[in-house]
């Protein structure tokens, strides 16, 4: 996040983070708490658009940590939420099959997905995976935020360990699509200690960054038991 609201709640009570929500599910609101300081932007876009992201951050009971985004690449604020004022909660792997509207089909990000639709017996064939950033954002909204240059950003969901050739065969698979529409496709594996990007586990290196609710950390084994929540 660009910017981001003081928690609504003392900061030795932001413990843990609602398993009913994951980090990218995209969260319908009733309505959006003001907090001193936020930019101008924000009520503007909310109120034209009231959705969020759930994004890695600790929380009191009863609050998600949420990231609200505006029409500009720039415009990202960080808050929490109340879970009453959560209307509706639709998590990447839901749009996976989702269309965009005819008129925007052909920007290459949704090429891009279209391919992935159409390919049924390729690498990701058996996952759970679906698109986050403004492709998922907008699949869900309808809010035209996918641009020529936009990237398609997956996540892969990956409970249990994955090879490394397996990787290497998704992050080529990957790799293969992108040249061909011209955008960078970045796929985040969700492993038990948070979100990690594909590239790095397919590069076989001797640790990876791990996204976690409790912030980044460099490990060897995402699969590893005891990483607690993300």
């Amino acid at each position: 996040m660009q910017v981001c609201a003081a928690p609504p709640f003392a900061a030795d009570h932001a413990l843990s983070c609602d398993a009913r929500w994951q980090p990218h599910d995209l969260l319908r609101l009733r309505r959006l708490p003001q907090f001193d300081g936020e930019p101008a932007w924000v009520r503007e876009s909310f109120e034209c658009t009231p959705w969020a992201v759930v994004r890695r951050a600790l929380a009191a009971d009863s609050f998600v940590a949420i990231g609200l985004r505006g029409v500009e690449r720039s415009r990202r604020y960080g808050t929490w939420v109340h879970v009453d004022d959560i209307e509706t909660a639709v998590p990447p792997e839901t749009l996976a099959r989702r269309d965009p509207l005819a008129e925007r089909n052909a920007l290459p990000a949704f090429a891009a997905l279209a391919s992935l639709q159409c390919d049924t017996a390729g690498a990701l064939a058996g996952f759970v995976w679906g698109p986050t950033g403004s492709t998922g954002f907008e699949l869900a909204t309808q809010a035209p935020t996918v641009t020529l240059t936009s990237d398609l950003d997956l996540l892969i969901r990956a409970p249990e360990r994955l090879s490394r050739n397996t990787a290497m065969q998704l992050f080529n698979h990957l790799q293969a699509i992108a040249r061909h529409v011209g955008i960078r496709v970045d796929a985040q594996l969700e492993t038990p200690a948070g979100g990690v990007a594909l590239a790095e586990w397919a590069a076989d290196k001797a640790r990876v960054m791990a996204r976690h609710a409790r912030g980044p950390q460099l490990i060897a084994d995402p699969w590893a038991p005891a990483h607690g929540d993300i």
